[in-house]
């Protein structure tokens, strides 16, 4: 590893982590001081501790808030999911956790497979600049997305405007199917929500130095373990690919 990295990721010998406070997978929880705890922090952690830096968690609301604070300098990585609308001006790994992303409908629903959401008069409600409705804002062609904040926001739009289907993580939809008697979620998925760490393009070769780190951790078991360690097994899955 070169002093590069250690100069474009931790300049005053600490490097400030981006974290998405909004995907309880990721965050699973906060310590007594407030700082989050999870798979995202765990990642930011060991990146430093490779590095022989300090970490400082900087949280973000939501996956759209930190994506602009890019261009603010806000943190020198930060851990987001990879969709090509953020690589713009976020330098990507490949992913190192993925989640799987499909619909929940209705008590009553006509809709019975994922190809049947994309046909004229069909309205989605999803939760604003999450990767999945990046994605469907990409690949849908007659549904009519109706964005709401959050996930929370989105299931209650489902609900109050009696819109058709919700779009969601399968793991929260697991959960928000529970509140709703008769409603089902679809087999299958529309994408997979890759989960990546970000840098500004500009950091050549942290974003090199990055890439390696997120390779090594997936084939090393180090992401497995944290994981095991945060009690979401089945629901974050190991990415695959390198």
């Amino acid at each position: 590893m070169s002093n590069d990295v250690v100069a474009e990721l931790a300049p005053n010998g600490t490097m400030r982590a981006g974290i998405n406070m909004s995907n309880p997978l990721l965050v699973t929880g906060r310590t007594s001081d407030g700082d989050p705890v999870g798979v995202s922090p765990d990642m930011a952690a060991a990146i430093a501790d490779r590095l022989g830096v300090q970490v400082k968690l900087v949280q973000f609301p939501s996956p759209g808030v930190l994506a602009d604070a890019m261009a603010e300098d806000a943190y020198d990585i930060g851990l987001i999911a990879a969709e090509p609308a953020r690589a713009e001006t976020i330098a990507f790994t490949n992913a190192y956790v993925e989640i799987e992303a499909t619909y929940l409908v209705p008590p009553g629903s006509h809709l019975n497979v994922i190809a049947d959401v994309d046909k004229p008069g069909i309205r989605v409600a999803v939760s604003a600049r999450s990767a999945y409705d990046l994605y469907l804002t990409r690949t849908l062609e007659h549904a009519e997305l109706v964005r709401a904040q959050g996930l929370g926001g989105a299931l209650a739009l489902l609900t109050n405007e009696k819109l058709d289907v919700l779009a969601g993580l399968r793991p929260a939809l697991n959960e928000d199917v529970k509140s709703l008697p008769g409603a089902r979620i679809m087999e299958g998925r529309y994408t997979t929500v890759q989960q990546a760490i970000g840098t500004n393009p500009k950091n050549a070769a942290a974003a090199a130095f990055l890439r390696d780190f997120v390779a090594e951790a997936k084939q090393s078991g180090l992401v497995a373990s944290l994981i095991e360690k945060h009690g979401v097994e089945g629901r974050l899955l190991v990415a695959s690919g390198t």
